[in-house]
């Protein structure tokens, strides 16, 4: 038997295992590095945080990722090529990691890499009928095992989508594991470039739900970085607290049919982009007459875009509970703005609400992501697929991810 497999059997028999969760978002703003300790599996899963850190992107990856990044049209050549680049440079920053955390590379059992997402298709979104939903990230796990020397699982959302799934969100396999309680509604909300949510009713027998919300940071940053450079995103949401909303450009940005569709759905920046914004103020001009819209009044407009999409998803999910608790994580839960008009969105019709953070739950908001992919690994390695409730017919019970082996 090849000596690779016969350890990942020991790791799997492990009463614990080392597991260093890689994600790298659509915000392209540098790759997050969790490394967890993890026990157990399924409902019994614990998992501790030993270390994270992110390692910010130089300029050169974020142009090299956008020439292929949530584009119909672009060079096959280039994107063959990134495919590896783009691993490369992920086990460059995990050998980096690992020096910074003073880990040995021998005591981390494996790598939980997500990739880069380049094109996120559902069809819902395409239209193609005799088309599946798609999704495509690159940055392959055979490299990043030869250039660390350890075991990868990459390429985790092929089988969600095999398995009937959109690919997307997948964050609910880790909140179930981590964050399911009997005793309080909880609701995960996540606001990376996509926002999203996972819903967990406090009852074992009620379904719960994964869905994408909307647009989260993604349409923000892109703005900032057309007309705000070098700024890479709102810090502390100065630029868009200098604006006033736009009333008629609010009403057109939230004009589009994805809103209409139930939970579960998913969408990414290649429906929600500045293109999109473009035509919504095409749209706005025959009510705005006159009127000039400032970058600050369009920023402004922008993240009530977000705010907006995550209070009425909460909203409609949360109506039949008697009490729900919030709790947030990813990047937007640094712009006090957005933040600020979610929770008074919500409340203004549902007072009950609670919000916090998942550092209240004992993840840093910036790491969760990176730690649900190490979940995800391990449940692959050392579990078997997640059983969730009957009734939860939109969460594919699998296990996802391909090894990769060092040698």
């Amino acid at each position: 038997m090849h000596r690779d497999i016969l350890k990942l059997n020991e790791i799997a028999a492990k009463p614990s295992r080392m597991v260093l969760g890689l994600m790298s978002g659509t915000s392209l703003d540098g790759l997050d590095i969790a490394l967890c300790e993890i026990s157990g599996h399924g409902t019994q899963t614990s998992c501790e945080l030993l270390n994270f850190l992110t390692l910010e992107y130089e300029q050169d990856y974020r142009d090299k990722v956008k020439e292929v990044f949530a584009k119909q049209h672009a060079s096959i050549e280039h994107l063959c090529l990134m495919n590896a680049w783009i691993a490369r440079q992920h086990a460059k920053m995990v050998n980096e990691a690992l020096d910074q955390f003073t880990v040995d590379r021998v005591d981390v059992d494996f790598i939980a890499s997500h990739g880069q997402t380049i094109y996120h298709s559902p069809r819902v979104q395409h239209g193609l009928e005799e088309f599946p939903n798609a999704t495509l990230q690159i940055g392959d796990g055979d490299h990043i095992a030869h250039l660390t020397g350890i075991i990868t699982l990459s390429d985790f959302r092929q089988k969600h989508i095999a398995a009937g799934g959109q690919g997307a969100p997948l964050v609910m396999y880790g909140d179930y594991l981590l964050f399911k309680s009997d005793t309080e509604n909880r609701i995960l909300l996540n606001l990376g470039g996509i926002a999203n949510l996972s819903l967990l009713p406090k009852d074992s027998r009620a379904s719960i739900l994964s869905s994408d919300l909307g647009p989260g940071n993604t349409m923000m940053d892109a703005y900032v970085q057309q007309y705000f450079a070098p700024a890479t995103f709102d810090s502390d949401a100065q630029i868009a607290s200098k604006g006033k909303v736009s009333e008629p450009l609010l009403a057109a940005l939230l004009d589009n049919v994805f809103f209409n569709l139930g939970m579960p759905k998913t969408t990414g920046p290649e429906l929600f982009n500045l293109q999109y914004l473009d035509s919504a103020i095409s749209s706005a001009k025959l009510q705005l007459g006159n009127s000039e819209l400032t970058h600050e009044d369009v920023m402004a407009t922008l993240c009530e875009f977000t705010a907006v999409c995550v209070a009425n998803s909460i909203c409609s999910l949360a109506e039949d509970l008697r009490t729900v608790s919030v709790y947030s994580s990813g990047g937007g839960v640094h712009n006090p703005l957005l933040m600020q008009r979610i929770e008074t969105l919500v409340k203004s019709g549902l007072p009950a609400v609670k919000f916090s953070s998942t550092a209240d739950l004992s993840v840093p908001p910036d790491a969760k992501e990176a730690v649900l992919f190490a979940l995800l690994a391990n449940e692959t390695i050392s579990g078997e697929a997640i059983d969730f409730p009957a009734s939860s017919t939109s969460m594919p019970n699998i296990s996802m991810g391909k090894v990769s082996f060092p040698r």
